[in-house]
């Protein structure tokens, strides 16, 4: 058994890397946000769009932020990889870091929202949601509502939702939206990347609709090049299980078979910037690959309700 497993060892570990984004897309003049850049998949996914064009790193901890910003910096030689603090916790941040942001940038042309928490116990945000539907959907609901005028205006651009194949596992409880009646930290992180892929799909329904009822070449041309989909990046051997002390011994026993951060950072990019995606739209991707999404995660009726909550919620009006 020694002996298969080290002759099998290379071929194991190319099957868990996955898919690989071979896209040599520049991104010279154009602008991205990543949230949660500071590490994980979101600092890789930083690091390669850094060797690409300028980038903008939106995190909480902005100590953090500094240090991998600039450690980027120096490996890239890219000088425009600027720390923005962004608690998506707080709605009054997320409006702050868009006011301040509109303000000093005149170009978005990519938003990658990558921010998340993962099984942390029973918590509130600032505003008064669960964690885990607070963080992981609510304030990239919110952060992509104040930056989606911007987006129009540098299209062609690409949102790009990082959400888990944890989605299966979830459904939008309505109820009981933020856990108050019962919660399980397993099952509400299922929810919030459920909430995730009806997010996407949702707006790029909108986006598709509302361009194709108005009139002119613009609009058509903006239906096609302002795009929105999301990702599963994989079983990836990252801090975002540190609120589970099981699932922390899990991820050291069996690191191996898990994806390494720059490779769970693949499809990010590739949905970024890959070519092909283009004009393509409120789609899921796995491994730089379409995948399959849950029943849940198809259900228009459901997308259609989280939206309209979402936008009560945070007393917004996004029609």
């Amino acid at each position: 058994v020694p002996v298969f497993l080290f002759v099998a060892a290379p071929y194991i570990r190319r099957y868990v890397a996955g898919g690989r984004c071979k896209s040599t897309a520049r991104l010279e003049g154009k602008v991205v946000i990543i949230t949660g850049a500071n590490t994980g998949i979101g600092k890789e996914t930083a690091r390669d769009l850094a060797r690409r064009g300028k980038v903008i790193i939106a995190c909480r901890d902005t100590a953090k932020a500094e240090a991998a910003a600039s450690e980027i910096r120096a490996e890239t030689g890219n000088q425009e990889v600027i720390v923005k603090k962004l608690d998506l916790a707080d709605t009054k941040s997320i409006r702050e870091f868009a006011e301040t942001f509109l303000a000093e940038e005149k170009e978005l042309h990519i938003l990658i929202n990558n921010a998340g928490v993962m099984l942390c116990p029973y918590s509130k945000t600032a505003d008064g949601f669960e964690m885990q539907l607070g963080v992981n959907h609510l304030g990239h609901f919110l952060l992509t509502f104040l930056l989606l005028e911007r987006l129009k205006q540098c299209a062609p651009a690409r949102i790009v939702n990082v959400s888990s194949l944890a989605h299966h596992g979830g459904r939008i409880r309505f109820h009981d939206l933020h856990g108050e009646k019962s919660y399980n930290r397993g099952l509400a992180y299922c929810h919030s990347k459920l909430a995730n892929v009806l997010f996407t799909r949702e707006l790029a329904r909108r986006l598709q609709g509302k361009f194709q009822r108005q009139e002119g070449h613009l609009s058509a041309w903006l239906s096609e090049h302002l795009t929105a989909n999301a990702l599963h990046p994989g079983s990836v051997y990252s801090d975002l299980v540190r609120h589970s002390f099981v699932m922390t011994w899990l991820w050291k026993i069996f690191s191996f078979f898990l994806k390494t951060p720059c490779e769970g950072a693949q499809t990010s990019i590739y949905c970024a910037v890959a070519e092909e995606l283009e004009s393509v739209t409120g789609q899921y991707f796995s491994d730089c690959q379409p995948a399959y999404v849950s029943p849940r995660g198809r259900d228009d009726e459901t997308a259609k309700k989280l939206w309209s909550v979402s936008c009560e919620l945070l007393g917004i009006q996004w029609d």
